[in-house]
């Protein structure tokens, strides 16, 4: 596996040209079981073959450096060991176009890490990367339950309904008040 990288360095090295590859996103985020896809793109000259196409697609962290995809002379290379065997495919139709479009299938939390993806032709090599963060899944997805206003708690019911009553008493006997006082005063409403 490390040979075969350092194949693919040297010879980037040697190959000089105008080759350019992107990564379609800079990091993807996805639970444990998904499937998700990872996408690079290179334009590729009108008149070039498959047959000279070499792509090698790798995942890297601290701890382990698993070949992703690999297609040499347009020839995909079998993984018959590793993380990803039996986990990744990929879309021949397109990769024509200047897409390397790589189906994950059954993530796992140990998928997280950076993932490089370099190609090589007879007119130049180059690479990008992107980072997967794969987190555990919930094991139970349920709804949070909507947050009550605080004035609806029955400490804060009893208080309104008191503020309130207490409000009505206050008219009242201001009313009342007003009501006497305005009687006291005018005296002709008496007789």
């Amino acid at each position: 596996m490390v040979s075969r990288f350092l194949l693919l360095m040297a010879l980037s090295v040697c190959v000089s040209g105008t080759l350019v590859v992107k990564v379609a996103q800079r990091s993807y985020q996805a639970e444990e079981d998904q499937d998700l896809i990872l996408e690079w793109t290179f334009k590729p000259k009108p008149d070039s073959s498959l047959k000279t196409l070499n792509i090698f697609c790798d995942m890297f962290n601290n701890q382990k450096d698993p070949v992703l995809f690999h297609l040499h002379e347009g020839v995909e290379v079998p993984q018959k060991e590793g993380d990803f065997v039996g986990r990744v495919q990929y879309d021949k139709e397109v990769l024509k176009e200047g897409q390397i479009r790589l189906h994950v299938s059954s993530l796992r939390t140990e998928d997280s890490g950076w993932y490089r993806c370099e190609v090589l032709t007879e007119y130049g090599s180059s690479w990008d990367r992107c980072h997967l963060s794969v987190t555990e899944r919930n094991q139970t997805v349920s709804e949070p339950e909507p947050e009550r206003p605080e004035s609806q708690s029955p400490g804060r019911i009893g208080f309104y309904i008191g503020l309130t009553a207490a409000a009505v008493l206050i008219l009242v006997l201001m009313v009342t008040i007003f009501h006497k006082k305005h009687l006291i005063q005018s005296p002709e409403v008496i007789r």
